[in-house]
Order: structure tokens, then sequence, then C-alpha cells
């Protein structure tokens, strides 16, 4: 300190204008170059600070997203901002999802169609399907029209290997309300949620997923075929379960939110039909 009040002495600067050296900068380096990797991934390109921060921690880095959001503000990783969203609305039918959300696992599904159009601009259908509790999407089938049988041979699938939830959720489209597809639910015991017309942001909850789909995969990509988007979806719907942070979960992933479900028992038990649909019976 002696030197330095001397030096400025001989120099006749005023020392409340010296500053030393800052490490901090230097100590950045390496997260700056972490963040910059992980926001250019391709499959990341829409993620915000948040999640990315999440991501980072899974890496082994101890940080918290306070000093990510100063980096990411000074170096200018920010997302471009989107247009103004429509005033929120709230469900007015008794089968709205605020009015009926989840409780645990397999309580409720929700299924909804999605429309995108190839290179050449012929529309594609995705049909997906959502665990409401989980946030899982358990199913993205992708066709040039999903069918009543295609819908119903879907749900059979789902509930072999995963269970029959006890609502479905949906709209009044022809492939949820088909007399096919609802004998089909009768059989299996599972109970019908249908939303008011026009009413989309009652089924928020496939809606909110749809809106990720888009933003972070359909938007971004030009499918020359229908088996490539078949590919990429199902890619895309793998990653989004098993690697993807939620921020709705605490930024656990929806797999992983479901082994802890099982874990604790938030799941709901096996119906007694389902033994049938194992041996042939309603199904065959």
């Amino acid at each position: 300190m002696r030197e330095f009040r001397k030096v400025c002495r001989t120099l006749g600067q005023n020392r409340t204008t010296q500053r030393y050296e800052l490490q901090q900068p230097k100590k950045d380096l390496r997260l700056i170059e972490a963040i910059r990797r992980q926001a250019q991934k391709r499959k990341h390109r829409r993620y915000g600070y948040r999640r990315i921060t999440e991501i980072l921690c899974t890496l082994g880095w101890q940080i918290n997203h306070k000093r990510v959001y100063r980096l990411w503000r000074q170096h200018d990783f920010r997302l471009p901002q989107k247009r103004c969203r429509a005033k929120r609305h709230t469900g007015s039918g008794d089968n709205a999802c605020d009015r009926r959300p989840p409780e645990y696992m397999n309580h409720i599904w929700s299924y909804d169609i999605l429309e995108d159009k190839l290179e050449n601009g012929r529309k594609v259908r995705i049909l997906n399907v959502i665990d409401e509790f989980t946030r899982e999407c358990l199913a993205s089938e992708v066709g040039f029209r999903i069918r009543q049988y295609e819908v119903t041979e879907l749900l059979r699938y789902l509930f072999l290997v995963r269970g029959c939830p006890a609502y479905l959720r949906s709209d009044n489209g022809s492939q949820f309300t088909a007399k096919r597809v609802q004998r089909f639910l009768e059989e299996m015991r599972v109970d019908t949620l249908f939303i008011e017309p026009a009413s989309p942001w009652e089924n928020g909850y496939v809606e909110s997923f749809h809106s990720r789909m888009r933003d972070e995969l359909l938007d971004g990509e030009l499918f020359l075929h229908i088996d490539e988007m078949k590919y990429v979806v199902e890619r895309w719907r793998m990653d989004y379960n098993h690697y993807r942070p939620h921020s709705s979960l605490s930024y656990m992933t929806p797999a992983g939110f479901a082994d802890l479900c099982r874990q604790t028992g938030c799941i709901r038990s096996q119906p007694p039909v389902l033994d049938e649909v194992k041996n042939g019976g309603i199904l065959s």
C-alpha cells in the first residue's frame, strides 16, 4: 500500500482514480464459453438462461442463475423477442384444465392434433398425447391424416405399456368424438373431458406442449419427406422427455419427475380391465 501511494504521488494521480485489475472477467471466461456451446446447440436454440443454467449444473458447474443471467446479458445471448401474447383466458367450461387439474400420474391425459407442412406444401398432422401431471409426451403420431381407428390403435398401445388414465381431455374434433373411439374408451373405463367448442385455452397442457414443439422444432426445420419428419419428431420427443428441463417441474425432466412419482406412489393403480386387454378380450 505504501508503494502504491508513492507511485500515485510521483505520477500526480489521485488514489481514488486508480483501481486494481479485476479478476472476475478472467474467471468467467470458461463459463462464458460453456454457455456459448450450450446456447448454440441446435436443440437448445430456443432455451433461455434458466434452462441453460440447469443443464450446466447437471454437467458439474457450481453456479446459480444470477451469474448466468449477468453473462447472458453482457454477451447478448438473449433470444429474439416474441410478439405480445393475447390476453390470457380462463376456462369457462367444467372440463377446463384450470377447473379440473391433474392430481397424480395417469390421472388425466390430454391429446390434440397439430398441423404442419412439408417442403412441397402438403399438410401433415401430428397427434400428441401427454400426461398432464408429469408433462411427459407419451406419443407423437405423424401422418397425412389421423383417422379414428389410428387414434384407437395408439391409445390401445399406450394403455398396454403404461396403464389406463382416469380421464382423457380433448377438444371436439371428429377423431375424438367418433363412436369407435368413444366405445373403446367406455370399454376401457376411461372417462372423457371434452372442452367447450372454440376454447383451446381450456386444454392448456397440450396447447402449451404444442407451442414448445412448434417453437423449438417445427419452425426451425424444413422436412422433405414424411418419413424424415417422423424420425425427427420422435427424436425430439425423447429429448423432451428425458433431457429437457421443464420449468413447471422445478426444472426436472418429465421422465425424471415420472420416476419420482413411481417411487413415492403418486400414480393411479392399474384398473382390473387391463388384464382383459392383455388376454385379448375386448380388444380382440
